[in-house]
């Protein structure tokens, strides 16, 4: 699935539905795509400390660029102005665009790819679902969000055939190990507010299982809701409703219901575009599409990722690291819009898809051009 990670503090991350590589489909708008880049996180030595941005909770840190790559700015360039930071969102402190930053301070890209993305607080994955801390990796990160007083955002992406086995294949051996994995996760997550995007993919995508494994994936999905809800009651668990050039609201919705999607004790509503290029008016306007057909309580939101889509999608489809696309709105939990409850950065800006660099990994002139 091409989801992507963003912060990715990481430990996974929906990188995204890589799946789509080379697979043939056509445009994005057909595709049941959004792209990401996974990432891991080492175990920090105290709390306070989090895992690396890369997306797999125990893969190590991805390969960094290096300096001096293409599209590099004439001295004379002056950066654009840069959004302001959220003040309640959580900024995870490690990830890979700020090691690139920290490693190349002489680059002319730096001063732009740092004030741009790098200060942005984005998203964690979480993807290794074999690892034996993931409650560790899960509380280093909510832990040092609420002793900062501010809100994380954790990635959960280990379903048993995420992506369909496309380029973010992998996840738990079964369902049962899924549970397990759950479990351990939902012990990590604090008291504190934290927004859990739950699954990339996992429910747009669902049409390459049989009719049997995708009601029993949509069982463990809710579930899932149910059991980080119980876990933690300040988590806040958005579902999986792809994005607003997938399938129509109406089908979406109904199979969120089947996953659990419309029940507060397991939701909170949907997310929609990670990974992806859609212009954020078209995601609310989507999102809220499935939200009245999802029926359910009336306190559903929706989360956006708007970390690569202020140009919008591009016209021919492409999808994998396409030219033009620039970064979106700034992470915030105050979007000034009825029913969404955040802009977020699910997939970092500068992780590829597999196009401008291996899938996952940073890549600092990707980076620079989505940035300037």
């Amino acid at each position: 699935m091409l989801a992507a990670a963003s912060l990715v503090v990481a430990v996974g991350t929906v990188t995204g539905v890589l799946s789509a590589l080379g697979d043939g489909r056509g445009a994005d708008e057909a595709r049941p795509d959004v792209s990401g880049s996974p990432r891991l996180a080492s175990l920090p030595a105290v709390p306070s400390v989090s895992p690396s941005a890369s997306g797999t909770t125990s893969a190590s840190p991805s390969p960094k660029e290096k300096a001096g790559g293409t599209a590099a700015p004439r001295r004379s360039e002056r950066s654009p102005q840069t959004a302001a930071v959220s003040p309640r969102l959580y900024h995870h402190p490690d990830s890979q665009v700020t090691e690139w930053v920290h490693d190349h301070p002489a680059d002319p890209r730096a001063a732009v790819i740092e004030t741009r993305i790098a200060e942005q607080p984005a998203a964690v994955w979480f993807t290794d679902a074999d690892s034996t801390v993931t409650a560790s990796r899960v509380r280093a990160v909510t832990a040092s969000a609420a002793a900062q007083g501010r809100v994380p955002a954790v990635v959960v992406y280990a379903i048993p055939g995420r992506d369909c086995g496309g380029a973010s294949e992998g996840g738990a051996a079964d369902l049962d190990s899924y549970d397990r994995w759950i479990d351990d996760f939902a012990a990590g997550l604090g008291s504190g507010e934290v927004m859990v995007i739950l699954e990339p993919d996992s429910i747009a995508q669902a049409d390459c299982l049989s009719a049997a494994d995708r009601a029993d994936r949509f069982a463990a999905l809710a579930r899932a809701g149910r059991v980080l809800k119980t876990a933690n009651p300040q988590a806040r668990v958005y579902y999986d409703a792809g994005h607003s050039a997938w399938n129509p609201a109406a089908k979406q919705a109904a199979l969120l219901k089947e996953a659990g999607a419309a029940s507060a004790a397991s939701s909170d509503g949907v997310f929609s575009n990670v990974s992806n290029f859609h212009r954020t008016a078209d995601e609310i306007a989507y999102d809220r599409e499935v939200l009245d057909a999802l029926g359910g309580p009336s306190g559903l939101g929706a989360v956006v990722d708007t970390s690569r889509n202020g140009n919008g999608a591009p016209p021919d489809g492409q999808w994998c690291d396409p030219a033009g696309r620039k970064i979106g709105r700034a992470p915030t939990l105050d979007t000034g819009e009825a029913r969404i409850d955040a802009y977020l950065w699910v997939k970092l800006p500068g992780e590829s898809d597999g196009c401008k660099g291996e899938p996952g990994t940073f890549t600092a002139s990707y980076a620079y051009d989505l940035a300037r």
